[in-house]
């Protein structure tokens, strides 16, 4: 994580905590998941890791790198900003194409 600072934690669940990294050499804004050691990390979520590293698309967040402490996983990605996905569907209630 020396590479990271933290801008601002924006979520928790299950899995661990996502915050909103800065790198410290670029600059650049990224979102990290961040995953307590143990029970929580098994084959589903290595499985999961390897999917993601090999997804290529314009619309789809990308995978940047992982990073491991001696107690948590660091899933880091692109920072996408303007909330959840969920939340502006449930808003909206539906898309026309060009905005879907």
């Amino acid at each position: 994580m020396k590479n990271y600072e933290v801008v601002k934690e924006f979520g928790s669940g299950n899995f661990g905590v996502a915050r909103i990294m800065r790198h410290k050499e670029t600059k650049q804004l990224v979102a990290m998941k961040y995953i307590e050691h143990g029970r929580k990390i098994d084959k589903n979520m290595a499985r999961e890791i390897i999917n993601c590293r090999s997804l290529r698309h314009p619309n789809i967040i990308h995978f940047k790198e992982m990073i491991v402490t001696p107690t948590h996983l660091g899933i880091v990605m692109e920072y996408v900003a303007g909330g959840e996905l969920f939340d502006r569907i449930y808003q909206e209630g539906r898309f026309n194409e060009p905005e879907a």
